[in-house]
């Protein structure tokens, strides 16, 4: 039986950094697709042309380009045992299409972690990535040893354009708007389990 875990969640709540923890002990693959489109945008794929225009803006990426991102992915070899979902399904539509293409015999949780808007702002405002490798490093809790250089690879640090207080803001608005009824479908399925993404990463 395929294990499957779904990390929801506002931006900046952890999933990405709970994933990590969770694919190393389980083996399995972390799939974020947020990482699969900011790809598919770097490379200018056709779907990432499209999915640019959305991200710049801090709005959700429609529910079509995101479906075809996450469907190729999970039919890899590296998912035959399991994987874990970060990003994805945003909305009931996508859980719906998600549960259409997964078969029967997969053990399903969503997991959501919760957390205050006003630490989720200050937690992603002072998020910094390499724009050479993608190692993820925070001005306070987890600073490179010299500004603005990568530990790993000696690349830039960036703020990601979503980073940005004002998208930052909107982004937690259009988010708590979609996810809603997202999070009813899976409690209503009796899968949705509830931690708190502002403690420590061991607690959660």
């Amino acid at each position: 039986m395929r294990k499957i875990l779904i990390l929801l969640g506002p931006p900046g709540a952890g999933k990405g950094t709970v994933g990590k923890k969770l694919s190393e002990n389980w083996n399995i693959p972390l799939i974020s697709s947020g990482d699969i489109l900011r790809e598919n945008v770097k490379k200018e794929t056709h779907l990432g042309k499209k999915a640019k225009e959305y991200m710049e803006k801090g709005e959700l990426v429609p529910d079509s380009i995101v479906t075809e991102v996450i469907k190729e992915r999970i039919k890899m070899d590296d998912c035959k045992n399991g994987f874990i979902l970060d990003g994805y399904p945003r909305n009931r539509k996508q859980a719906e299409i998600l549960d259409g293409i997964l078969e029967n015999d997969n053990k399903l949780l969503a997991v959501n972690l919760v957390a205050d808007d006003e630490f989720l702002v200050k937690r992603l405002a002072n998020r910094r990535v390499c724009e050479k490798c993608g190692a993820i490093y925070h001005l306070i809790n987890m600073p490179p040893k010299k500004p603005g250089i990568c530990d790993i690879c000696g690349g830039k640090l960036i703020q990601r354009e979503d980073d940005k207080e004002e998208i930052i803001r909107n982004r937690l608005k259009v988010y708590k708007k979609e996810t809603a009824p997202l999070l009813n479908y899976y409690k209503e399925k009796g899968v949705l389990k509830e931690v708190r993404g502002d403690q420590e990463l061991e607690k959660t």
